[in-house]
Order: structure tokens, then C-alpha cells, then sequence
């Protein structure tokens, strides 16, 4: 465990709040780069970049970059409680009361619009993870510890929400974003991590190897964004259209470009957009930055 933050008041007889330290600070700004990094990447298929809004017809690449530095605070805050939180119960429940603040902070940010739950929930749980041991941030011990977090009972939680993913997880018998972060983010460790780093190895740019990474992941994520506007049959025709397009090159080579611009009019067609990729595309940039900067590799 790191450094401890501090305890003050803001007036006598107030509780006392917890004061970010530098290290917090940076995992913060860590993760907001992450989630910057994801929405300007393009092109992406179905999903807000510089060049459209995707299939949304109420997000931008401006508010989605204002609502990820919205969220700086509660990352901030997350980090904070990573690094001090000794009993992981109490830890798990802090860290939900902080996620479901950051979730209120977001919507009044954004005028009612969902930007980011999922990626409050994901990165919420590895920033966490990653500020209780910066000495070990390998993405795959990162991601245990993040796995372990969340197999915790909230109690404060509520039992049942209206989030469409939610729904979706129900009605198709998935796991969702819960399913995944339980699991240890396997669709980051196993999938888009190797992905990234495959292609920067052969030679590709940065931003290939990141849409390669986010091709790689829809390729095998039942993703409740896509269950939850299209069911099973779109969620089957994206898997099939991203691993065509993977095994046709990536988006780095001619025919890989063609077929994931099929892949992008197929699900503009249907109103699709595979926003839980996008989530687990961010938090694989997260892992990939936080152990090149606290370790020191490539």
C-alpha cells in the first residue's frame, strides 16, 4: 500500500473528507486520457469519433470528451480510495457510493444523456485496483484485483436498475459488464492487450493497432449494447463482420479497410453501435499506459 491521503475538515464539526494525493491525481488523469483516447480514435465502426456520431443520434466527440473530464473527480476520488481502503468490504461499498455520485456528476453534465455508466463502472473498478499496489500494475494483476473487487456484495447498490444493459444481460443470460469485470476483464487481458501489441509488432501504426484491438473485442463480446438495439441475430452479424475484417488484414491493410467499412454500413443500417467494446477499448489504453508509466515497458 502507497501513500495514505490526508484527512481535514471544511468547517468545525464537518465530516472529514479525504484529500487527493499526487499519485491519485495521475491515475486520474491516466484514466481521462484513456477515455479521450477512445472516442477520438476513427474511424470506428458505429461509434462517436472525430468524424461523426456514430449510430448515436444524442452523442458527440465534444460531449463525450466534456463528459470524460467531468469525470476527472471521481476517478480522482476512486484512486483516493484504492490507496487507503485496507478492508476490501468497506472499500467495495465506498467505491459505489463514489461510482453512483460520479454517475449523477455525468448525467448533469451532460443534460440527461448516458456518456459514460459503463466506463465509470470498468475503469472505476481498475483505477481502484491499479492505486492499491502501483508497485504491481501488470494489467493482468491489475485486473485481478479489480476482479476481486467486484465479486463483493454493495449492500448499498440498488437491487434492480432501468440501464438497458442490465435488461439486456437478463432477457439473453450474459454477463455484461458485471459478467466481465467479475471475471477478471478477460476481453482485455486475453483479447485486446495481445491485439494491440501484436500489431504495434508487426509494424503498424498507433491508431491501427487500436482499432485492431476494438475489432478484436467485438469479434468475441456479447455486448449488450448490440443485444440490447438488435438481439442475438445483430449481435451474431458484428462478431462474424469484425472477425472478417480481422482476418482479412486489420484495419491497416487494404482489404481489412474495406471490410470494416462494411462492418461500420451494416450497422448504421440497423441503428448498432457496440458501446461495450468501446468501454473495454478504454480500459485496455488504461492498463497499456498505466504499465508503461509505472514500469516502464513498451
Amino acid at each position: 500500500m502507497y501513500a495514505s491521503a490526508v484527512l481535514d475538515s471544511r468547517r468545525p464539526g464537518s465530516a472529514p473528507r479525504r484529500q487527493t494525493t499526487p499519485l491519485a491525481e495521475r491515475l486520474a488523469d491516466l484514466v481521462v486520457s484513456a477515455l479521450i483516447d477512445e472516442v477520438t480514435l476513427t474511424p470506428k465502426p458505429g461509434l462517436v469519433d472525430m468524424r461523426s456520431q456514430g449510430a448515436h443520434l444524442d452523442l458527440n466527440w465534444m460531449l463525450m470528451c466534456h463528459s470524460a473530464k467531468t469525470l476527472r473527480p471521481t476517478f480522482t476520488a476512486l484512486a483516493t480510495a484504492g490507496q487507503i481502503g485496507s478492508d476490501r468490504q468497506k472499500l467495495r461499498e465506498h467505491i459505489g457510493r463514489i461510482g453512483r455520485r460520479g454517475e449523477v456528476a455525468m448525467m448533469k453534465a451532460t443534460g440527461g444523456i448516458n456518456t459514460h455508466r459503463g466506463a465509470i463502472w470498468a475503469l472505476g473498478l481498475l483505477v481502484t485496483a491499479a492505486a492499491q499496489d502501483v508497485g504491481s500494475v501488470a494489467p493482468e494483476l491489475v485486473a485481478t484485483r479489480a476482479g476481486e473487487l467486484s465479486r463483493l456484495d454493495d449492500r448499498y447498490a440498488p437491487a434492480i436498475t432501468a440501464n438497458k444493459g442490465e435488461r439486456a444481460c437478463r432477457e439473453y443470460g450474459v454477463g455484461g459488464a458485471r459478467g466481465q469485470a467479475q471475471a477478471g476483464f478477460p476481453h482485455v487481458i486475453a483479447i485486446a492487450l495481445p491485439e494491440l501489441r501484436r500489431s504495434r509488432h508487426c509494424g503498424e501504426s498507433e491508431k491501427t493497432a487500436r482499432l485492431n484491438a476494438l475489432l478484436a473485442v467485438m469479434a468475441q463480446l456479447d455486448d449488450t449494447c448490440l443485444l440490447a438495439r438488435g438481439g442475438k441475430t445483430a449481435l451474431a452479424i458484428v462478431q462474424a463482420s469484425a472477425a472478417r475484417a480481422l482476418s482479412a488484414g486489420g484495419a491497416g491493410r487494404p482489404n481489412g479497410k474495406k471490410a470494416l467499412q462494411q462492418l461500420e454500413e451494416q450497422l448504421l443500417a440497423r441503428h448498432l453501435s457496440p458501446g461495450g467494446a468501446a468501454d473495454l477499448l478504454a480500459a485496455t489504453l488504461f492498463l497499456d499506459r498505466l504499465e508503461t508509466e509505472f514500469l516502464g515497458l513498451n
